[in-house]
């Protein structure tokens, strides 16, 4: 359904830092954007090779203004397991954003709804979800 996503930031440089280690969290590394994209302050996470893209953008607003996170307006990232959704949120808090929702199951969306929530550095709100689990799995020992 979705080609990509673009946030507004009015600091791309503290964005980029932002999402560098919270996406990556996820296995999102920053995708190659245009000579001029970059000098016009763009960073993307995903996919973009100039013709597929599966991304999330950051930019400065075209028109000029002020960049503003909406009011009811999130994005959802997927993540395959419960401990990338607990580093998703640690990364979040470490690089300067804010809890909107600690890491943990949410059985008021359904049973296997597991998911953190996070604002930006300018106030954008993220979740992480992961689904397909109603408990943790156990963790691996080394032998």
């Amino acid at each position: 359904m979705f080609t990509y996503v673009c946030l507004g930031t009015a600091d791309p440089q503290r964005a980029a830092r932002f999402y560098d280690p919270v996406l990556g969290a996820l296995g999102h590394g920053r995708c190659t954007a245009a000579a001029d994209w970059q000098t016009q302050g763009w960073y993307g996470w995903g996919i973009f090779d100039g013709t597929s893209e599966l991304a999330l953008w950051v930019c400065p607003p075209f028109d000029g203004r002020v960049a503003s996170a909406g009011n009811g307006t999130m994005v959802a990232l997927s993540a395959a397991t419960w401990d990338e959704v607990d580093r998703f949120h640690a990364a979040a808090l470490v690089n300067g954003g804010s809890s909107e929702g600690a890491p943990g199951l949410r059985p008021e969306y359904y049973a296997d709804f597991y998911a953190a929530y996070v604002r930006d550095p300018d106030g954008n709100k993220l979740a992480a979800v992961c689904r397909g689990f109603t408990q943790r799995p156990p963790q691996r020992t080394s032998e």
